[in-house]
């Protein structure tokens, strides 16, 4: 019989579903600015309260610590009460924390209302991971998924651009405000133009869920349906928690490791750069400079990545660049004072190229990986322990820098995530469900 999700599966791409899966980019952009905002006012911190590297590598690892609960308490969520519900109470979070994070008087104080900001980013990413597949038909669904994934470095690339100026003239506290404010816009936005997944309504079915359904298929030019498909008992027992049992729990297991250990490296430039380079002698501007082209590097690589899963599928474009991503990240860690600022733009932007390519591949792992009622529960799961290596990025590479290693034996060891990430992926089947 004919499901909604076989109609959008097979269907044409409505121009508005283009405009709802861009819109999850603009979310992931601003998860991208979000999160990097404490790197981007790092240096301004560590001068106002002086702070030391141990120390301020705790506070930059705050909103990563909010970002694990976030993922895994309102990514399931997110598969009880709707993808679309969950982003617009993610929306109200982020922006109470950007905007409190203004009034900050002392790092713990700052590091609370971090902490508040990574619990809504977390639920936001698990909830537009399963937007950003289940509005998309088979055809394009990679596409779709690489240019959301894309939006992370693009919301640090275009912050950045940003930020370098607002740096020259105001202090660190501008860079907070800026994101609140951006942040705040995309409520209506949302509400407007992303509609609940037809896939979660059938699924879940709500009250009224048939005249939901039909309503987002004719906004999207797609047939409707006279009634629901009968659900089989397998389905109204499904459960949230399905994703700890037998046939789904090795793929939770592994997808989730391989994202921690990779999150490790992945965090490590830009949780760091800024500081690094502010540590030679540039400007905080200039120190901004550097974390933006890192970030450019990481959306050409995730651009270029959806090319190649699409011809290529998700699981061996993704060993590729977690090989690369560890080579690119140890090649960071080889320049000194006597490199210039471009040449440390270059290495950043590298490193990020294979680290975010790779970043691309586990979220589409993700959702190929993980059934419809629990897809968002899965990703936030994942996601969300696999932050905790983010969270632990900084701080572990604030006390390597303590114990006295220089940056290129930190840099390898930060970049040697990727390679147990791959040694993960490598035995693993991932099958699309």
């Amino acid at each position: 019989m004919t499901t909604a999700r076989s109609i959008l599966e097979h269907g044409r791409m409505h121009p508005l579903q283009w405009v709802a899966v861009g819109i999850t980019i603009g979310l992931n952009a601003l998860d991208g600015f979000d999160i990097l905002s404490s790197a981007f006012a790092a240096p301004g911190i560590a001068a106002q309260w002086h702070v030391g590297r141990e120390a301020l590598g705790v506070v930059l690892s705050m909103e990563l610590w909010g970002m694990v609960a976030g993922s895994i308490v309102l990514g399931g969520l997110a598969d009880m009460v709707g993808r679309r519900r969950t982003i617009l109470l993610c929306l109200c979070v982020m922006t109470l924390g950007m905007v409190m994070a203004t009034t900050a008087t002392s790092p713990l104080n700052l590091s609370v209302w971090r902490l508040i900001t990574g619990l809504g980013i977390g639920g936001m990413l698990a909830a537009i991971n399963a937007v950003a597949a289940e509005l998309s038909n088979l055809r394009h669904r990679s596409l779709a998924m690489a240019i959301m994934v894309i939006g992370y470095p693009l919301g640090g690339v275009i912050g950045g651009l940003i930020v370098g100026q607002v740096l020259k003239g105001q202090s660190w506290r501008a860079v907070f405000m800026l994101g609140a404010v951006a942040t705040a816009v995309f409520i209506p936005l949302v509400w407007l133009f992303v509609p609940e997944t037809p896939a979660f309504l059938d699924q879940r079915r709500p009250a009224g869920a048939l005249a939901r359904i039909n309503r987002t298929l004719t906004r999207f030019g797609l047939p409707t349906l006279d009634r629901l498909a009968p659900q089989s008992a397998d389905a109204a027992r499904a459960s949230v928690l399905d994703i700890l049992k037998p046939g789904l729990i090795g793929t939770t297991a592994v997808l989730t490791l391989g994202y921690f250990f990779h999150a490790i490296s992945f965090y490590f430039i830009l949780k760091w750069a800024p500081k690094i380079i502010a540590d030679l002698g540039h400007s905080p501007s200039q120190a901004a400079g550097v974390l933006t082209a890192a970030n450019l590097g990481g959306a050409l690589g995730g651009a270029c990545f959806g090319v190649f899963m699409h011809r290529f599928g998700i699981k061996r474009p993704t060993l590729i660049a977690l090989l690369a991503s560890a080579a690119g990240i140890a090649a960071f860690g080889l320049h000194d004072k006597a490199s210039s600022l471009l040449v440390w733009s270059l290495a950043a932007s590298l490193g990020m190229v294979f680290a975010n390519a790779a970043i691309v591949g586990f979220y589409a792992s993700f959702a190929a990986g993980f059934p419809t009622h629990v897809r968002a529960t899965g990703t936030g799961f994942a996601v969300g322990i696999g932050r905790f290596g983010g969270a632990l990025s900084p701080i572990l590479a604030g006390y390597l820098f303590k114990g006295g290693l220089g940056l290129p034996v930190v840099a390898m060891v930060m970049g040697s995530g990727s390679l147990a990430a791959f040694a993960l992926l490598a035995r693993f089947r991932l099958q699309a469900r």
